[in-house]
């Protein structure tokens, strides 16, 4: 798999201090020594400088192979590698030449993140994270996780509750260590989210291809440290349907009282058994709050956006239904092959009535993404009932049935 492949390419670029894998996408090290003191990050509001570090701010206690380290260098870029951090690597021939200001007992990560305000983009990190965590084997929560922002601005996420899965303590902003030198006794550089032929982003997948298991495992991590429930499948039969509403600008669905209610009116004349809950995944609802809807619903669907990266923590049976792609086919399509769950999308243009034709704001060109939609509301329940087939006939989902309620 990703991981074995990842570890056949871990050598040593210095020593016994530091190895890597190919490119520097990912590293760990022993006993290594950064020196903050020129870096000012209070001085500046760029995220992803590559120039903080300069010959002599960062070493350790070993033999350097520079040439391979330099020759590592060709996927240079802040969320691809870690190139432009270790380029100036040094031999140090004394660690009790390192005079360190703090000293890091703790395992550390640190991490590079791409937007905390997308879910889709941040979810990158944190499986990044979850790959990295393999890689060295570190899956305390008493770590230290460190943000390499080389900013003065502060971390906030919407999705910051993920973090407790994975650590117990705070995290560290570099902007913390500035003026200061800092050693390190046990620390990995992450996987990174925009790395080529990474997870997820930017990863081609093989016809044919679906459900790996590292993606089912990291939701299962997820699930498991942040104590979330699943309460299906009911014992009423009952299919729980989740419609992600968006109330943003654009994408939104104009005539989505009249689908939900012909829905709901199906499943009472034909005892189709809908549970239907509308929802607005936006800043006023609890991120764990949202995981625990997403997780207890057997059908997802909503329009093409961040918000469908939910589909990652639905249980194995459930299918995502991307009620509009806009023209970007392949990426909720390619996720929902990775975790393992059915898609499904609207295959009837004709019967999709837009806003207008959609404006790219900073373009003006037209663009699907920017406007709003109303659908068919006959061949929205066609597709629907697709969906509670599939759901119904899953081997998992019997067998959840099955263990749940046979006692």
């Amino acid at each position: 798999g990703y991981i074995a492949e990842k570890r056949n390419e871990l050598r040593e670029f210095c020593s016994p201090s530091l190895e890597c894998v190919d490119h520097l996408r990912f590293c760990r090290a022993k006993n290594i020594y950064i020196d903050f003191r020129h870096t000012e990050t209070s001085k500046h509001i760029d995220r992803y400088r590559e120039d903080i570090l300069k010959p002599g701010d960062i070493g350790g206690h070993c033999k350097l192979n520079r040439d391979d380290l330099i020759k590592n260098g060709d996927h240079k870029s802040p969320l691809q590698s870690w190139f432009s951090e270790l380029q100036f690597f040094t031999e140090i021939n004394d660690t009790n030449s390192f005079n360190c200001d703090i000293t890091i007992t703790k395992p550390t990560i640190i991490i590079k993140l791409d937007s905390g305000y997308n879910m889709y983009h941040h979810f990158c990190d944190f499986i990044n994270l979850y790959v990295t965590q393999h890689m060295n084997n570190m899956f305390s929560k008493d770590i230290q996780i460190i943000l390499w922002d080389t900013s003065k601005n502060d971390y906030w996420s919407f999705f910051s509750t993920t973090w407790t899965a994975f650590t117990s303590n705070r995290l560290i902003h570099i902007n913390e260590f500035e003026g200061k030198r800092v050693c390190f006794q046990n620390i990995a550089f992450s996987f990174l989210a925009r790395m080529f032929y990474g997870f997820y982003y930017n990863m081609p997948l093989i016809p044919g291809c679906t459900q790996t298991s590292l993606f089912r495992s990291f939701q299962q991590y997820i699930v498991h440290r942040l104590r979330i429930p699943q309460l299906g499948p009911l014992k009423s039969n009952q299919i729980r349907i989740t419609l992600l509403n968006r109330t943003t600008q654009y994408r939104q669905i104009l005539n989505v009282n009249e689908i939900v209610q012909h829905l709901r009116n199906i499943s009472t004349n034909e005892n189709s058994e809908y549970l239907i809950n509308v929802v607005d995944y936006n800043i006023n609802m609890p991120f764990i709050d949202q995981l625990n809807i997403t997780h207890n619903t057997d059908i997802f669907m909503g329009m093409h956006g961040a918000g469908l990266t939910h589909l990652l923590f639905l249980p194995d049976w459930a299918a995502i239904f991307e009620i509009h792609n806009c023209e970007d086919k392949d990426c909720y399509w390619d996720l929902a092959r990775l975790r393992g769950v059915k898609y499904f999308t609207w295959e009837n243009e004709a019967k999709v009535y837009p806003q207008d034709e959609g404006k790219h704001p900073t373009l003006g060109t037209p663009h699907k993404k920017f406007t709003n939609y109303a659908f068919d509301k006959y061949e929205f329940a066609r597709i629907v009932r697709k969906m509670v087939k599939y759901v119904k006939e899953h081997a998992a989902y019997r067998s959840a049935k099955r263990m749940k309620y046979s006692t």
